[in-house]
């Protein structure tokens, strides 16, 4: 243990060496407007409206873009402008769509010039938290360092204040509300995680929730949403669901809502039954064909039988997990 303290304290200076470095790096885009590309803008915008539901946070989305580009042309018209707050609360359960909206989030404030680099360094409790004295604050600021220019998504944030007083996630916390304020204008920060954990997060850490404005919230997908993305994942991988497929899944879908599956509304749940499905399918034709020779529409079509055993694995696993 006492090895490691001249190792902390050494990257403690040049960690504050770097800072006015950093803080000069921040301030480029408070009273200057980037060229905007309207043709990348609009393909990022489509590529958010193409995603399944997300109807509410879809119409924010495009609600920020209008307040960036008024307040970009009230710049060029030398009128009064205050930073902009774009920090991020997004709120519901995995495999809903919040790290695939951040990624959009980073990429279309990056062609807005709000951000010069758009990236998005994805981060949780492990890569934040340290494990000693003076740890926590280097981790934290390291992580923050990577994500200047862009976005630093931070998944299951709750966790950063389940420890209590004496656990190091409060010192996160704090480095986290000071790196706001400081890199206000070169970083977005989103925290992420189930409604209810998030909701109590707020409430414990006031100054997190002041310097968070913007919150959304990402509803569990409906049966008929998880049809369509699963039609568009069996798509993107060239094969096709038979009609019977399909009305195989539906009722899969329908049973787990029923019966209360925890992920019943998680696009990850989906992806799993059609990934089980697609190598159910390379079985079934195999074993039932010793010529190994086969039409198009065989090699393409996920008939009923390989959707049932997709689920019945997806099934099985969860049993396992429990």
């Amino acid at each position: 243990m006492p090895s490691k303290l001249p190792e902390t304290i050494k990257s403690a200076k040049a960690l504050r060496n770097d800072k006015t470095k950093e803080k000069k790096l921040s301030k480029g885009t408070e009273n200057t407007v980037k060229e905007i590309n309207n043709e990348a803008i609009e393909e990022i915008l489509k590529e958010l409206n193409c995603l399944v539901g997300l109807q509410e946070v879809k119409a924010l989305i495009h609600e920020l873009r209008s307040f960036v580009e008024v307040r970009n042309m009230r710049i060029q018209e030398g009128l009064s402008n205050e930073s902009m707050a774009l920090h991020m609360i997004f709120k519901g359960n995995p495999g809903t769509g919040k790290t695939t909206v951040s990624r959009i989030v980073g990429r279309l404030f990056k062609e807005l010039g709000v951000l010069p680099k758009g990236h998005v360094i994805e981060v949780e409790r492990a890569d934040l938290v340290g494990e000693y004295i003076g740890h926590t604050a280097i981790r934290a600021r390291e992580q923050v360092k990577k994500a200047l220019g862009g976005v630093l998504f931070i998944d299951e944030a709750y966790s950063l204040a389940r420890g209590g007083d004496k656990d190091f996630g409060k010192e996160c916390v704090d480095c986290l509300v000071k790196s706001v304020e400081d890199f206000r204008d070169n970083l977005i920060v989103i925290l992420s995680g189930y409604k209810d954990e998030m909701d109590i997060f707020l409430r414990t850490n006031p100054g997190i929730r002041s310097r968070f404005p913007i919150q959304l919230e990402f509803p569990d997908y409906e049966t008929k949403e998880l049809l369509e993305i699963a039609e568009a994942m069996v798509k993107e991988r060239e094969y096709l669901l038979s009609g019977e497929g399909k009305l195989a899944l539906e009722r899969y879908l329908n049973e787990q809502e029923r019966i209360g599956h925890p992920h019943r509304g998680n696009a990850r749940l989906v992806r799993n039954i059609i990934e089980k499905s697609i190598r159910r399918h390379a079985v079934r034709l195999l074993s039932t064909n010793n010529e190994k020779k086969f039409s198009r529409q065989e090699l393409i079509v996920l008939e009923r039988q390989d959707i049932i055993e997709g689920c019945k694995q997806c099934c099985e696993e969860k049993e396992i997990s429990q």
